[in-house]
């Protein structure tokens, strides 16, 4: 299933579409009577009810004052990080990023795993995130598992439902001067979103599909 790409609105653009709407019902009322008004009303209504749902602002991602002295990097797994090789990856990534901020020290990188708790649409909008959250929480144990097996100490959270707004959330804690994605291409537009509004390296670490279960025979 194709998932709708969000309307993009920029701020000062809210109060033009208020007005936009605002004036066709006035008309409709004072020229086609309470009828009239009513039913532009209502299709006004679903209008703003579209917009709200899918509206995103492109303004800049907050993100609190890095640390000096030591380098950050936030993860974030939207898919299980399982592969020794690709969490060998990050960890040439942290290293690197620590030796370019102090060379002439020994200090570990922070590196926080986030995993979304990324849910079907159904489950949404019945506000029911339990499945969620357990499968959000399953990847993270998962990737911090992996990425210890190469000698990366990382510490990790369970963040929204929404891929972007956990990042938002997370970043305005944590403040990471790198983030890298492992991730399927299903999030190819939550990356693009980030990469756009964030002013720091976003890295797509693509996660291997998972192998189908063997088929019993007979």
């Amino acid at each position: 299933m194709r998932r709708l790409e969000p309307v993009r609105l920029k701020p000062w653009l809210l109060p033009l579409i208020v007005l936009a709407i605002a004036v066709p019902i006035v008309v409709a009322f004072e020229f086609a009577g309470p009828g009239g008004g009513l039913a532009v009303g209502a299709i006004a209504a679903a209008t703003i009810l579209v917009l709200a749902a899918r509206a995103q602002f492109d303004e800049p991602i907050e993100v609190a004052p890095s640390h000096a002295d030591r380098f950050t990097m936030l993860v974030v797994a939207t898919e299980p990080l399982e592969d020794p090789r690709l969490a060998g990856t990050v960890a040439e990534i942290a290293g690197a990023g620590a030796k370019s901020t102090r060379p002439d020290a020994e200090r570990k990188p922070d590196v926080l795993v986030l995993a979304p708790a990324t849910n079907s649409a159904v489950a949404h909008w019945l506000s029911d995130l339990r499945q969620a959250r357990f499968d959000a929480q399953r990847r993270l144990t998962l990737s911090l598992a992996t990425l210890a097996t190469v000698h990366l100490d990382a510490r990790g959270e369970v963040g929204d439902s929404d891929t972007v707004q956990a990042v938002e959330d997370t970043l305005r804690s944590f403040p990471a001067q790198e983030v890298v994605f492992v991730t399927s291409h299903d999030h190819d537009g939550d990356v693009e979103q980030v990469r756009r509004r964030l002013d720091r390296p976003v890295r797509v670490l693509e996660a291997p599909a998972p192998e189908a279960a063997p088929q019993r025979s007979g």
